[in-house]
């Protein structure tokens, strides 16, 4: 061997192991941890998913990492010998990047299985219910995610489109019941495709939307939107929304029924009769786009109908000097306490009914810890609101009752599905066996 061969060759046995022993490190570092995180998931019954979420085939993946790094959730996913593991299923919200960002294909998204579902209408790949030509899409079904909101209110009236038109003049080839995200798509991809529709909607256009706080940042994804093209928004906040939203309406001229609630739907002779408080609307198709915000989950504790008693906050500045209690353990009711401590002069406290929070995006987990190092919001976890009075109000926690000075109370204890309305039109549900 010549004397330049064994210089590489000595050079080759040093630098090698210094860049490969680091690196090992790190993998053995981040598996140790995704170990970590899927036993406490497991522990705590939160590994398994419970609606949108990918599916990993073990064969096809090639451990690269790439759906670890982008999911905007964190801790949902992981690499465990080598492979991608679903971690932290609960946490996931169906966002779909990790798909998209798989070299290999080796993810699709799925829902969650029969049983493992927080009481979801059993739904077909077209988003179709157990009830021909009745669809479910968006937040109803389990997707509040904007970007998918949008895909499957699209992707269900193209489905829609390529079966027979209504025969009777006076009937409609689809109504759409709702005018948020996928009730507009819903509405759009019809008038693309020239089918006689109605959009109804109870409120304003926009749906669940206009329910968030102000300047609320809402997290989406490039998305296609009919009749206007290729939505580019990476982070928005809830006005910019809105204002795409009256554009998109102006351009392309799509007529929305606002304030127009729907009260029942009948099907007789093959086809459904919507009927709402003005009119009745004979229809081939329905789509439900509605939201599960619409109607909010109540306490059921003394003084919660006095005034001062919201579910919901729309702009948090508009409280200065106050005593509040919002209660609730998800990224609503953190958004809300943080939003109103955020200026400094309210005294926030959060009451959440168990030991931790489980289900928190990052991010609000992140701030919440700095809000508390602040001494600007007052956690009391394990802890249960016992009474609402008009100047306090009593909380039960493991050490006795509580009374708090008061002025104002957020509720978000979550959203009452309509059952017994879509019950009544037929639709069956996954039955809920998650904690």
């Amino acid at each position: 061997m010549s004397v330049d061969s064994l210089i590489t060759l000595l050079i080759a046995l040093i630098v090698i192991p210094a860049a490969l022993v680091p690196y090992v490190r790190h993998v053995r570092r981040t598996e140790s941890r995704a170990r970590r995180k899927f036993e406490e998931a497991r522990i705590a019954g939160l590994q398994a998913a419970v609606s949108m979420h990918p599916h990993i085939n073990a064969m096809a993946c090639i451990g690269c990492g790439g759906c670890v790094d982008v999911c905007p959730e964190g801790d949902v996913l992981g690499l465990i010998d080598g492979k991608a593991v679903l971690v932290h299923g609960s946490k996931c919200v169906g966002h779909g990047v990790c798909a998209e960002a798989c070299p290999v294909g080796a993810i699709t998204m799925m829902m969650a299985a029969p049983g493992r579902s927080a009481d979801l209408p059993i739904l077909n790949e077209n988003f179709e219910t157990n009830v021909p030509n009745l669809f479910v899409v968006g937040e109803l079904g389990g997707m509040g995610l904007i970007k998918n909101a949008i895909t499957q209110g699209r992707k269900a009236v193209e489905h829609i489109a390529t079966r027979p038109r209504a025969t009777s003049k006076d009937a409609y080839d689809v109504v759409i019941v709702g005018a948020g995200p996928a009730g507009l798509s819903a509405g759009l991809s019809a008038k693309a495709g020239r089918l006689k529709y109605a959009l109804l909607e109870q409120g304003d256009a926009g749906g669940t939307i206009l329910q968030y706080p102000r300047r609320k940042i809402v997290m989406t994804s490039p998305v296609d939107l009919p009749l206007w093209g290729k939505v580019k928004l990476t982070e928005a906040s809830k006005e910019t929304l809105l204002d795409l939203w009256q554009q998109v309406l102006v351009k392309t001229q799509l007529t929305v029924n606002t304030n127009e609630k729907v009260l029942d739907i009948s099907s007789a002779g093959g086809r459904f009769v919507v009927k709402t408080g003005i009119r009745e609307y004979p229809a081939r198709h329905v789509v439900l786009a509605l939201g599960r915000r619409g109607t909010p989950r109540k306490l059921g504790v003394p003084g919660e109908g006095l005034g001062k008693v919201t579910y919901r906050l729309i702009d948090a500045e508009t409280y200065k000097d106050c005593d509040v209690l919002v209660v609730g353990g998800g990224d609503s009711a953190v958004e809300a306490a943080v939003g109103l401590a955020l200026h400094g002069t309210n005294r926030v406290t959060l009451s959440y009914r168990k030991a931790e929070f489980t289900r928190l995006k990052e991010r609000n987990a992140r701030r919440l810890d700095e809000f508390k190092k602040k001494n600007a919001v007052n956690v009391v976890l394990n802890s249960n609101v016992k009474e609402i009075g008009e100047k306090e109000v009593q909380i039960e926690t493991a050490e006795g009752v509580r009374a708090l000075p008061n002025d104002y109370v957020f509720i978000f204890a979550g959203g009452e599905m309509p059952f017994e309305f879509l019950k009544k039109t037929g639709i069956k549900f996954q039955k809920q066996v998650v904690a």
